[in-house]
């Protein structure tokens, strides 16, 4: 299961539609395993597609909507009609709607239809499965349910999976392999945890894990963070540095020499937790921590901290030191 985040424009759906056939590359192959499906037609590269808003065909009821794949194969290869009544039954409890099979898509709730429209996907038995944004349409918790539902469902049937998606904590829990695009260019391909260890580029760097970019000068192993200096990394080299500082990176010390001096400007309630916006110097762009909701910090207040993880990228350059 491989999930492609990036921005808008980045190029994700552009992706999916080159697999599906649907959009022709100007260059280059696109290979199956070892089998050239570049001028495959739609048709013939079999793949399956769930789009964002469903696209269920509302006159027709689940059954008839799971089998339509299969009802406009040509003779020769469509299913006797007791071999797509019995796929459809199969498909049903796959995605858990036994006894919804005669319902109209209007009859159903928003994560019913994503079932639905998943199910007549699978219908095909697709060698690539194609996701386009397929949970944006609905609320938070019906997403993290289909959440868990949809990975269950990857390990259950095997199937090669590309999905589209803006939410990072979806790309992140589903896929084996996560790959960054940015305007047209694959910036990182990797496990969630490359992507958020060890990033590639300082887009990557900066794109994941609500990073913020601080200006940053190492000299002679010092690291210079507006007015205030901290041991450089081991082995770190001189000079101008993009600095990428998350929430997780940011915890409370009782001073030392890797210590920075910071001010509460901010804090908010999230959940189960706690956020505060620091200020490490006037001019500096301000960094968040997240803490446990029981540590309670006043706006105004001065504390130290340390960075646990130091990030840094050539300014003015796309790949890290």
């Amino acid at each position: 299961m491989l999930a492609l985040l990036g921005p808008s424009g980045s190029g994700k759906t552009t992706l999916l539609r080159l697999v599906a056939g649907l959009e022709a590359p100007t260059a280059g192959r696109l290979l199956f395993d070892d089998e050239d499906a570049t001028h495959l037609s739609v048709g013939e590269r079999r793949v399956g597609f769930v789009f964002q808003s469903y696209a269920l065909f509302r006159h027709q009821s689940v059954a008839e909507n799971i089998a339509y794949g299969l009802r406009v194969r040509p003779r020769r290869t469509r299913p006797s009609n007791a071999e797509i009544k019995r796929r459809v039954a199969e498909l049903l409890d796959l995605v858990q709607l036994n006894g919804l099979d005669r319902r109209r898509p209007s009859e159903l709730s928003g994560g019913q239809r994503q079932r639905v429209a998943l199910a007549r996907a699978l219908a095909v038995e697709p060698r690539v499965l194609l996701l386009d944004e397929p949970f944006g349409a609905l609320d938070a918790q019906v997403r993290r349910d289909l959440r868990r539902w949809l990975r269950e469902l990857h390990d259950r049937t095997g199937h090669t999976t590309l999905f589209v998606t803006h939410d990072q904590d979806e790309a992140l829990e589903l896929a084996d392999r996560v790959a960054i695009l940015h305007r047209g260019r694959l910036e990182q391909i990797g496990t969630p945890d490359d992507i958020l260890d060890r990033p590639a580029t300082s887009f990557v760097a900066g794109f994941v894990g609500e990073a913020v970019r601080i200006p940053a000068e190492v000299r002679e192993g010092v690291l210079r963070i507006g007015a205030q200096y901290v041991p450089a990394p081991a082995g770190q080299r001189a000079g101008n540095f993009d600095l990428f500082v998350r929430p997780s990176d940011v915890v409370v010390t009782d001073g030392s020499d890797e210590a920075l001096s910071a001010k509460v400007v901010g804090v908010r309630r999230t959940g189960p937790a706690r956020r505060a916006e620091l200020s490490l110097g006037e001019g500096l762009p301000t960094v968040e921590i997240q803490l446990p909701a029981r540590h309670a910090l006043r706006k105004g207040e001065s504390l130290q901290v340390r960075l646990a993880t130091v990030r840094l990228f050539a300014s003015g350059t796309r790949a890290g030191r």
